[in-house]
């Protein structure tokens, strides 16, 4: 056999092993998107909203629970929003971006929105800066945020994934 022929072969085992790994990642997201979300990472939420509960309570005296709702339903890349409507405040997380960013869904974005929502509870909510004023900064800490920005730096999540960068 020659050498071109067991380059063909080659070339061909690999454009199958491709498509079979594209295959397999369409038919995942296909499902997650599609499925109620794992227990691990219903499980994962709901511990984290123990522990912001349990820092609301050391730091503040009370504890107020909000409802939290996973939807796919919030546009584009927006990870988190925090709704007052007609008195009644709730947390809604987006399910599109929670499969790639399930680490900082849990440990920055649920004590972002909590902190949002605890300040509409106290009608102490700004516009300043929409909402993410000193205090809503200083709340999102002391609920345990990890990272109590505005904005998600996308390059930061990803690069955060990969095993060799400094973290």
């Amino acid at each position: 056999m020659g050498l071109k022929r067991r380059l063909e072969y080659i070339f061909l085992i690999f454009t199958l092993l491709f498509l079979a790994l594209l295959g397999y990642n369409l038919y995942s997201s296909y499902i997650f998107k599609h499925d109620p979300l794992p227990k691990s990472y219903l499980m994962r939420i709901e511990n984290k909203e123990k522990e912001v509960l349990k820092r609301m309570q050391e730091h503040y005296g009370f504890t107020v629970r909000f409802p939290i709702i996973v939807t796919d339903k919030i546009p584009g890349r927006l990870y988190g929003v925090t709704s007052f409507n007609r008195g009644k405040i709730t947390i809604f997380l987006n399910k599109k971006v929670m499969q790639e960013s399930m680490d900082y869904m849990v440990e920055s974005v649920i004590p972002h929105e909590y902190a949002h929502a605890l300040l509409f509870y106290l009608h102490k909510n700004s516009d300043e800066k929409k909402g993410h004023s000193k205090l809503w900064r200083d709340t999102c800490v002391v609920l345990g945020g990890k990272d109590c920005r505005q904005y998600v730096d996308q390059q930061e999540i990803i690069l955060s994934k990969l095993p060799w960068m400094d973290k």
